[in-house]
């Protein structure tokens, strides 16, 4: 996640089974596909099966690019994608496609290809190091594709996507760059596959969910594209929340509650609780009053009401009092990956707080890594580029980029009169949802997520002032996982339980189109 994001306001847009392949499986790239002309389309076709819930899905795997162009119709991009089709459909209109990618910004979908929701997925223990290869790829009993076709997009520089032309990534690598080609890349993919009138859904995690938020508007608002669903997971909409700017007090309210959850996961508060969700409750509370208050207050705050304050931050963080008040109160997400099991000589993980590992300099402020990043990352990279040239059977001359250095990034996005600030792209969702009164939004978290917190994603949510009439269109549903909270499987089989029921309840191809039954509504 940045550091730092600029400010937004309102903005009219910018104009299973085992495999089965098919003896008839197009192997190869398309007859346009010509390697000395890189702007011919290049798809590669395979043939499948998969069984989800006692159910054989029989589906088409296509691997291929899209070729995106500018007001003269010249080329300026190639955008890699690889979607999941089920076969025999003879009524497109009665099967929903879903849009799906990762975040970053500068990640390819590899992970939420691989770990969550295509019919294959790469199996790695919980909450330890992966052992090294050879990696256990299985059928994902828990895609979603009995309910939906889907489509995971690679931006351009990550995976194969790249500029073609005289482009350059600058003209793809920011908020509303991002979302412009990613608009261009759904609207031609409908067009070329005659999927207009298929229900639809796009599908973002961690930065991803940004895209999703000022994509969705863009695409009902500039192509007249209304959606039944956005999918959101590990949000974070308002970077404002996230970002432990010197004198920006939100994100250590924001985070508190996440630190809790972590603390008491790892055994290390005071006085354990014997519930989870009851004492954070207590926290959130706490957070935006009493704590809040006494950041608000700074220098001013009496010597007596600190010293309570210090108490209650030691009671639900496990942290040493000395410390939260050498910290002046103010102790941000690195310092507590550090800090909480540093006696035990283990640091936590960002992105999965449940993850742990070696600490190595005992006297070092923050963890120069992330142990669930390097505990599952070989995993998910080995397995999709084995996967991808043996199973999906796509060439091996180019290099698939599992994270792009897509700097710089053009956080600018509505700027008010030119002021820096953070971006905010919550009230993109908020304005898709009033001027598509059916949308509806399906909001993900993990309780130990400290790279995207759950309360932060949640108050950000009831901070879009929606009418009440529309504010049952937001449902919640939390994990006992962290970020990639589909790596616990558990939490993947409830992630698609949840999603499953968002998809039949917003589809209309059942005739409904009525609230989320597993999740939660405010």
């Amino acid at each position: 996640m940045p550091a730092t994001a600029p400010a937004q306001q309102r903005r009219q847009p910018q104009r299973g089974a085992e495999q089965q392949r098919d003896s008839t499986a197009s192997a190869k790239p398309d007859a346009d596909a010509s390697p000395a002309d890189d702007s011919k389309v290049q798809r590669v076709v395979t043939q499948h099966s998969v069984v989800i819930g006692g159910q054989r899905i029989d589906y088409d795997a296509t691997v291929g690019d899209i070729i995106l162009r500018d007001s003269a119709d010249e080329p300026i991009g190639a955008l890699y994608f690889t979607a999941y089709t089920k076969r025999g459909v003879t009524d497109p209109s009665r099967r929903p496609i879903t849009f799906a990618y990762n975040g970053g910004p500068g990640s390819s979908s590899v992970w939420v290809h691989m770990g969550a929701f295509g019919p294959k997925r790469v199996v790695t223990p919980d909450t330890t190091h992966a052992p090294p290869p050879p990696y256990q790829l299985v059928d994902n009993t828990y895609s979603p594709l009995d309910k939906t076709d889907l489509v995971f997009i690679d931006p351009i520089g990550t995976g194969f996507s790249h500029p073609l032309g005289k482009a350059t990534g600058k003209m793809f690598w920011g908020v509303d760059e991002d979302a412009r080609s990613l608009g261009q890349f759904i609207n031609r993919y409908l067009t070329e596959q005659d999927r207009w009138n298929s229900p639809r859904y796009l599908l973002g995690e961690s930065y991803g969910t940004t895209r999703s938020a000022a994509l969705v508007n863009y695409l009902q608002q500039a192509d007249n594209m209304d959606f039944n669903g956005v999918i959101l997971m590990s949000s974070v909409l308002d970077f404002q929340t996230i970002t432990f700017d010197p004198g920006n007090l939100m994100p250590y309210v924001m985070y508190l509650p996440s630190y809790a959850a972590v603390a008491w996961y790892h055994h290390a508060l005071p006085d354990q609780p014997a519930q989870l969700r009851p004492f954070l409750k207590e926290v959130e509370h706490f957070a935006t009053t009493d704590y809040m208050h006494a950041l608000m207050e700074g220098d001013e705050l009496a010597p007596d009401e600190r010293a309570r304050v210090i108490a209650q931050l030691h009671k639900y963080t496990g942290l040493d009092t000395a410390y939260i008040d050498h910290a002046d109160l103010r102790v941000d997400s690195p310092e507590f990956e550090k800090e909480l099991l540093r006696e035990h000589g283990e640091v936590i993980g960002r992105l999965d707080a449940r993850f742990t590992g070696p600490t190595f300099d005992m006297l070092a402020q923050r963890s120069p890594y992330d142990p669930q990043s390097s505990s599952i990352s070989s995993a998910f990279v080995s397995t999709f580029e084995t996967y991808l040239h043996t199973d999906l059977n796509f060439p091996r001359d180019k290099q698939y980029k599992v994270s792009g250095r897509v700097n710089p990034w053009n956080w600018t996005h509505g700027q008010r009169g030119g002021w820096p600030g953070h971006t905010n792209v919550a009230v993109d969702l908020a304005e898709a949802l009033q001027l598509n009164p059916h949308l509806h939004v399906l909001l993900n978290s993990g309780l130990f997520d400290l790279a995207t917190p759950y309360y932060a994603a949640e108050w950000t949510m009831d901070q879009m002032n929606l009418p009440k009439d529309l504010r049952g269109h937001v449902q919640f549903a939390e994990y006992d996982a962290g970020h990639m909270m589909y790596v616990y499987e558990p939490s993947l089989a409830k992630l698609k339980e949840n999603i499953a029921s968002f998809i039949d309840a917003t589809s209309g191809v059942n005739g409904t189109a009525g609230r989320v039954a597993t999740a939660t509504s405010k």
